[in-house]
């Protein structure tokens, strides 16, 4: 289990949550909003994300079958967290969110199919590719 804290940009939303499995479960998704947002997550088990300053300062977004739930600061607008569709008893934490974290800290990100939504489909999630970063060269 990784317990961490985290916060939006501008500091108004704090939480603390315990992710699980750790950073084995980071993802990124094809669905017509996670791939506008670009945000890479991982797991989180219902009642594991505590808000600890801020609470109401978030708000959420649903949309299509409304199942998801996608938190962010109404102040600074940097999403958080967000409820799951495929499965509404985990949450998936933007690991840009979390203190020490950055999205470029993993080489490889697995992307799974969210056109092609499980919920829709009655599959199992479906892996479509792989996000790659390579530091690269430092520029003088």
């Amino acid at each position: 289990m990784t317990s961490r804290t985290g916060q939006c940009h501008c500091g108004a939303v704090q939480f603390e949550v315990t992710l699980a499995e750790g950073f084995s479960t980071i993802r990124r998704c094809t669905c017509s909003y996670c791939r506008m947002r670009g945000a890479v997550v991982a797991s989180a088990a219902m009642g594991s994300i505590r808000i600890t300053q801020g609470e109401d300062a978030l708000t959420s977004y649903r949309f299509n079958t409304g199942t998801a739930q996608h938190f962010f600061c109404s102040r600074c607008g940097i999403y958080t967290h967000h409820q799951r569709r495929s499965n509404p008893h985990l949450y998936g934490v933007n690991v840009a969110c979390l203190d020490g974290v950055s999205p470029f800290d993993f080489a490889e990100v697995p992307v799974v199919d969210g056109v092609n939504h499980p919920s829709d489909t009655g599959q199992t999630t479906r892996r479509v590719g792989t996000l790659r970063f390579d530091p690269g060269v430092e520029v003088e």
